[in-house]
């Protein structure tokens, strides 16, 4: 399952090179309670179609309507939707939510285009990037420096800067019940999710939308490195996948980085990690052990959902004394 930001990349690049004029709509901002986050993004060729999600489909609908009233030629230009109780009703906005977008209309010539395949390899790289949309004259610039910070969505200097990265990646050290139900959980949040298990044991295991890799978690990691947006969870109880994939994981900037265990387990596992892997004080404290947060979960379906949960609460920069 490709990221939607991926999908609705891929769309504006095909409909580009056939040479059609597309519209690009990101949210920037909301208001109340709304379906979708600043940042998310929807393309359009016209009334005929489009990949991506601005609302859940009250929005879209909306926007498709005014595009067939001749709407939004400009090259950016910024929408407000829900601002009124008889707007927000007929959108159908919950709780009086008002959403804010930026609307870009884009012919499809070679710079259009080459910004399109920068943010392409944003989101299948390993750096995040700032575009950056003058709202004066629509004009484009990348910023490969940008993308700092918790906010992806930012107005400076009359224009605005949407952050783009990597898709939130899962990688699974090993496979077992509780990682094969992580794994259906990440799918649903749109995750980019990797299992790496060389057993014989779990040889039989497929995983529908999981890229399968029959090798030590370790080793993958040592290959292919972990970007910022990248979750390492270790659910095995076999410190030969566990410990490994810990001592190889806190070499990289991954955001999460956690082992399933009891209190008495993860105090063992910290001890053999400083022992035998020479991991520091400031590397141990990386580590989340226990993984997850205290739900009192038993069944690998519960479990996999504290950890989910504990991983999507450090994405978002939530501290657990917040929750």
């Amino acid at each position: 399952m490709r990221h939607l930001d991926l999908q609705v990349i891929d769309q504006a690049l095909q409909w580009a090179r056939s040479g059609q004029p597309v519209w690009l709509c990101t949210v920037l901002s909301t208001y109340g309670s709304a379906p979708r986050s600043p940042g998310a993004m929807l393309v359009s060729r016209g009334v005929d179609g489009y990949v991506g999600s601005l609302s859940g489909g009250c929005v879209e609908e909306e926007f498709l309507e005014s595009l067939a009233r001749g709407a939004f030629a400009r090259q950016a230009q910024v929408v407000r939707y829900g601002d009124s109780q008889e707007q927000s009703r007929r959108l159908r906005l919950p709780c009086g939510g008002v959403l804010v977008v930026l609307v870009e209309h884009r012919a499809p010539d070679s710079d259009w285009l080459e910004h399109l395949e920068a943010l392409r390899s944003a989101l299948l790289g390993q750096r995040r990037l700032s575009r950056q949309v003058s709202l004066a004259d629509g004009a484009l610039r990348i910023d490969t420096h940008g993308g700092q910070g918790n906010a992806r969505v930012r107005l400076l200097d009359d224009a605005v800067h949407i952050d783009i990265g990597p898709a939130l990646r899962l990688v699974l050290a090993g496979l077992s019940p509780v990682a094969e139900a992580c794994a259906d959980i990440a799918r649903t949040l749109g995750c980019e999710v990797i299992a790496c298990d060389p057993r014989e044991e779990m040889a039989h295991v497929q995983l529908d939308g999981v890229q399968m890799h029959r090798i030590l978690p370790s080793m993958y990691i040592a290959a292919h490195g972990c970007h910022a947006a990248t979750a390492v969870v270790a659910l095995t109880h076999d410190p030969k996948i566990d410990d490994l994939a810990l001592m190889e994981a806190v070499n990289t900037p991954a955001f999460y980085i956690g082992a399933m265990g009891s209190t008495t387990t993860s105090a063992r596992r910290a001890e053999r990690l400083r022992r035998i892997g020479g991991l520091t004080d400031a590397q141990i404290e990386r580590l989340h052990m226990p993984i997850g947060l205290d739900l009192g979960s038993k069944s690998p379906a519960e479990i996999a959902l504290a950890v989910m949960a504990d991983v999507l609460r450090v994405y978002r920069g939530k501290a657990r004394h917040a929750l």
